[in-house]
């Protein structure tokens, strides 16, 4: 509370520190919003959104993903696909928005912290958690909860929809994309600054 989205990044980055994590480079997740051509659009019926995602951690996929829809992995290639299918998917160029930061490693866990800007202003913060030797994500769930609770406190976030998608099944990048969509999108309809953790 009272405090600017970078003085909040300072914050965790220096909690961080403290428990003894190592700075490990940076990161990026960004995201373009693409909407049905009016064309294609029934009458009395809103166009489909379809959200073209990068993620640094895999720089050789391009995600693509509807609104409460499946989440396709492409190449990177995906992007001149989109050039050339603009007659059915339109860009909303306004709608840019991305996530970029530090990359930190605690014993097995990787902590990314982020800036979520659109356009030139900072809108928000991602907070995103790994604890690498589990594939299962609710089998760890209660371990990154703790972890996260003593560097973000009371801030820590409860279970991620996802996961309650996945039941005993292997966590895919395509979950994280996912789970960065649905921030993105919060912080779009948002004023105030909010602080969100992603798994």
């Amino acid at each position: 509370e009272g405090k600017s989205v970078q003085q909040t990044v300072e914050l965790l980055a220096r909690r961080l520190e403290a428990l003894g994590a190592d700075k490990q480079g940076t990161f990026g997740v960004d995201c373009e919003t693409y909407h049905t051509a009016a064309a294609l659009g029934t009458q009395g019926q809103t166009g489909k959104l379809m959200y073209v995602m990068h993620n640094s951690e895999y720089p050789l996929s391009c995600f693509a993903l509807f609104e409460n829809g499946p989440c396709l992995v492409a190449d990177a290639n995906f992007d001149t696909l989109m050039v050339k299918l603009k007659g059915f998917f339109q860009n909303a160029k306004a709608n840019k928005i991305e996530s970029r930061g530090t990359r930190y490693q605690y014993c097995d866990f990787l902590v990314k912290l982020g800036t979520v800007t659109m356009g030139p202003s900072a809108r928000g913060i991602s907070v995103e958690v790994e604890y690498c030797p589990c594939v299962i994500a609710n089998d760890c769930w209660n371990l990154l909860m703790e972890f996260m609770q003593s560097f973000m406190g009371s801030h820590t976030p409860g279970i991620p929809s996802v996961f309650g998608s996945k039941h005993d099944g292997a966590y895919s990048p395509g979950d994280t994309m996912v789970q960065y969509m649905e921030l993105f999108n919060k912080i779009r309809k948002q004023q105030p600054v909010p602080v969100a953790g992603i798994r």
